[in-house]
């Protein structure tokens, strides 16, 4: 199986970052991609907390937290992140035009051997690595948010990916210390199918005044075993990308995954969770950090 050496991740929001911490936390020397200088700065930032908390916790040591932050390199352009890579994963937001635009460019700038990995929750595998010359080597690496804390990765074959790149995907994961479901592309893949239903459904019932979205959280957590609410997730995630999920869900899989008009209302009003501020719930703390970077 080829090795894998160098991983360059190319966004560095809210997954990007994380991939890059458990990617060098893994042994890889990681690059981590994203054209606004602010958004580096931050997830450099964010690394390095998310590690010291680590260390504080018992669950890695000091040395290990050093050893994982000198691994990490920053690049402010996909060419100079990608052209170094054995494997490049691909973190920009949920919208196919965005993933085709991103794969275009890494199939020109990229090594013929290069393996190219999507994080995208919904979209097609098959459909994304179309716009290459490489589709075999093409596979989907779904990680979870908040990507050092979730065990799950989901790594998805498209209609061309071949057993070594899904050999790849698999044991980069496995390094990363991460559960690894293998599965053939399917709208939603696992996960994102049953959760978009479930906080769909969530929603739903907001809307109709069943409930509060504090006690439709509670109830789940408390009845159903959930580690968090339905809501509590979205804002993690953001409401943004579950209606980009649902949406795709809805032209591909039928009238079940219909978003709730509550839910698109929310994003209208610029409600998207945590990274705004505010989403089903309010995060004062955050907004104002949020304000401060669009200052």
């Amino acid at each position: 199986m080829p090795e894998i050496r160098v991983i360059a991740v190319i966004g560095a929001g809210p997954m990007g970052r994380g991939v890059a911490h458990v990617a060098a936390l893994g042994g890889y020397r990681t690059i981590l991609e994203d054209i606004l200088p602010a958004t580096l700065r931050k997830a450099g930032d964010e690394i390095r907390v998310n590690l010291d908390k680590a260390v504080e916790q018992g669950k890695i040591s000091s040395e290990q937290a050093r050893t994982a932050l000198s691994r990490i390199e920053y690049a402010g352009t996909v060419e100079e992140a990608a052209r170094q890579a054995d494997l490049v994963i691909e973190a920009v937001p949920e919208e196919m035009e965005s993933k085709i635009e991103i794969f275009t460019m890494l199939d020109k700038i990229c090594r013929p051997d290069t393996f190219l990995a999507s994080n995208t929750s919904s979209l097609s595998i098959t459909e994304i690595s179309s716009v290459t010359y490489r589709a075999r080597k093409i596979v989907g690496m779904h990680f979870f948010n908040p990507v050092h804390k979730m065990k799950l990765l989901e790594v998805v074959r498209g209609l061309e990916t071949d057993d070594a790149t899904a050999g790849v995907a698999t044991e980069v994961g496995t390094r990363m210390g991460k559960e690894v479901v293998v599965i053939k592309e399917a709208p939603g893949f696992i996960t994102s199918r049953i959760n978009a239903m479930i906080g769909n459904e969530a929603f739903y019932m907001l809307q109709e005044g069943v409930a509060s979205a504090q006690d439709i959280d509670k109830a789940v957590k408390h009845g159903l075993n959930h580690p968090m609410g339905p809501f509590e997730m979205v804002d993690i995630v953001g409401l943004d990308t579950r209606l980009h999920i649902l949406e795709y869900l809805h032209k591909t899989l039928g009238e079940k995954f219909r978003p709730c008009p509550l839910m698109v209302q929310y994003v209208k009003a610029g409600r998207l969770g945590r990274k705004s501020g505010c989403g089903v719930f309010d995060y004062p703390d955050l907004q104002k950090a949020a304000n401060a970077d669009k200052d």
